[in-house]
């Protein structure tokens, strides 16, 4: 069984993590632009790293049999420097028509500010201009209430639900986001997310049908192979591997496929 990881953070892991990946049958992952660990206070800095996720990484995850896709935004943790969002927004044209760049991501609320607020819908136009779909990031805080009020920023907006991946849910979220046409993402992530077990509990409650999983894996305590760990709890429980398929391959293919840039060799199956 291929396996692809929709939500990665290769930029902060290393090489020796990409071999463990291919062991593990990871065929192709999405890296998302994020918060890198510390503010960023010049629009240089951005640019450097939108293009370390379009030239660099790719080459990093091909050489483990890896295809690397990426999601490019001004992140929620940032937003609130009105000054620089604006610079970021306004080079990152340039890199939303790159060939691997399948969406806009991660876009989302930090503390549930106006100014985050005005930065989700600003990336929202492009996203419509640029005819990708959207990652947008549940935040940490207050997140029932930052899942309300994200749904009703896309339904306000008019952007189209099928096109928007709501991602970090857990039990409390995930029943208003399954109320809607977005499709929703489970982060892998023990410590202070999802384990195996409770994501596959959500799984076996709500189905398949528009979910995903991924491991975040960026630079906190966190696992690369926890999609794969996931599988092997699935499989405890005695799940078909066609329906763990659907999650692992087929519904993140689906969903990024929206962008036109998908390439051949991923298809359902």
């Amino acid at each position: 069984m291929k396996l692809f990881d929709p939500h990665i953070h290769m930029y902060s892991r290393t090489t020796e993590d990409y071999a463990a990946m291919q062991l593990a049958r990871i065929r192709a992952i999405l890296e998302p632009a994020f918060w890198v660990g510390q503010p960023r206070t010049e629009v240089g800095t951005f640019a450097h790293y939108f293009r370390s996720l379009t030239n660099f990484e790719p080459g990093r995850a091909a050489d483990y049999g890896i295809k690397h896709y990426t999601a490019l935004a001004m992140n929620p943790k940032e937003a609130n420097d009105e000054k620089l969002t604006d610079e970021v927004l306004s080079i990152l044209p340039e890199f939303l028509g790159h060939k691997d760049c399948v969406a806009v991501g991660e876009v989302g609320y930090d503390f549930l500010t106006k100014e985050e607020e005005n930065c989700i819908l600003k990336q929202f136009e492009l996203a419509k201009a640029h005819k990708l779909p959207v990652l947008i990031h549940l935040p940490h805080v207050e997140k029932l209430k930052g899942t309300e009020r994200t749904l009703a920023l896309v339904r306000d907006f008019g952007f189209p639900e099928e096109q928007v991946l709501v991602d970090h849910n857990t039990e409390e979220t995930i029943p208003l986001v399954k109320e809607t046409g977005c499709w929703a993402g489970h982060t892998i992530y023990t410590r202070t997310k999802l384990t195996p077990e409770r994501a596959a509990d959500i799984l076996d409650r709500f189905g398949t049908e528009r979910m995903l999983i991924n491991s975040a894996a960026d630079w906190g305590p966190s696992e690369p192979l926890n999609v794969p760990m996931t599988v092997v709890e699935l499989e405890k429980r005695g799940w078909e591997l066609s329906r763990i398929y659907e999650v692992v391959w087929n519904n993140p293919v689906r969903f990024f496929s929206q962008s036109g840039k998908m390439h051949e060799e991923l298809q359902t199956g």
